[in-house]
């Protein structure tokens, strides 16, 4: 073999062990970094108490996304001191009107998750769970709980049992002139300083009529708060197309398998003494109405 070859074949695995080492160093200062940087990070260096106060000032949501940009958070995250703080203080009065016994873990974390699922208290009377994302509270009126011109007329309304409802019965509307609807409920019950966004839960029955037009309209007032609105309980597939981009106004599926239309937002700002009232009706034109099947009015906070 001529000497030119073999200074060539000597170039290229010189070259070829050269790029492997740093490739290697690279591939090790790469790991090295990381690793300094998870020992170095800013996060890291702070007090478990400091980090436990930060996370305090978010979300529940927030907080379970932070769990992933460092270990400090992680640990954070996961504790029951941060957990605690997401709970409503008043969470074991609350349980302690449940009609079922409710019954969780010892970690704070678990139990924040168990009261986001609907617990009936006061005999039924309510529905009770944390919104998950936020921590607020949100209560259900049932429809035994509200008032209906001729609710107690059973040529124009009944009560039935339905394998759907949380509650034990709900409000069928077996016909009417008049459609009117109130329900309130006390705002010391909610989340104080907070927005809400109250909805109608319903469905309708097969062959129901007289709930599209003219729209119903929605009034709804808390201490020196008041607004009006109208809705269509039922949408005829032109109307949703027309309201696609009016999601107040607009049906929606929830998971319970029920509808929900959003009536109204209000500002809980009145302490343990203010009531937020809302009345639903359809009076001006006195056509028969049939086939609405009430589970109650739910109350939100706005996200």
């Amino acid at each position: 073999m001529s000497q030119p070859t073999l200074l060539h074949e000597k170039a290229q695995i010189d070259s070829k062990t050269k790029s492997s080492n740093v490739l290697e160093g690279f591939t090790k200062s790469q790991e090295e970094k990381e690793e300094d940087g998870e020992q170095g990070s800013e996060f890291a260096k702070l007090p478990q108490e400091c980090v436990l106060h930060v996370l305090s000032f978010t979300t529940p949501r927030d907080s379970c996304r932070s769990a992933v940009v460092s270990k400090a958070f992680l640990s954070g995250a996961s504790s029951d001191a941060l957990w605690e703080r997401f709970i409503p203080s008043d969470y074991a009065e609350i349980l302690s009107r449940a009609v079922h016994p409710v019954e969780f873990s010892s970690s704070k974390k678990e139990l924040y998750f168990g009261l986001c699922k609907p617990i009936l208290i006061d005999g039924g009377k309510l529905s009770f769970h944390l919104e998950r994302s936020t921590g607020g509270k949100c209560y259900m009126v049932p429809s035994s709980s509200l008032w209906m011109a001729w609710g107690n007329v059973w040529r124009h309304w009944r009560w039935i049992s339905h394998s759907d409802s949380r509650f034990g019965e709900v409000a069928e509307l077996v016909f009417v002139c008049w459609l009117e609807i109130t329900g309130s409920i006390n705002s010391g019950l909610l989340s104080k300083k907070t927005w809400y966004t109250a909805y109608i839960v319903f469905k309708l029955a097969s062959g129901a009529y007289g709930l599209n037009s003219p729209p119903q309209k929605v009034s709804i007032s808390l201490g020196a708060y008041s607004s009006d609105r109208f809705i269509t309980l039922q949408q005829d597939d032109d109307d949703e197309e027309e309201e696609e981009e009016d999601e107040k106004g607009k049906r929606k599926l929830r998971d319970d398998g029920w509808m929900e239309i959003e009536l109204s937002d209000f500002y809980n700002d009145e302490g343990d003494k203010g009531e937020a009232s809302i009345r639903l009706s359809q009076c001006e034109a006195l056509h028969f109405k049939h086939g609405l099947l009430i589970e109650g009015l739910e109350f939100r906070p706005k996200i």
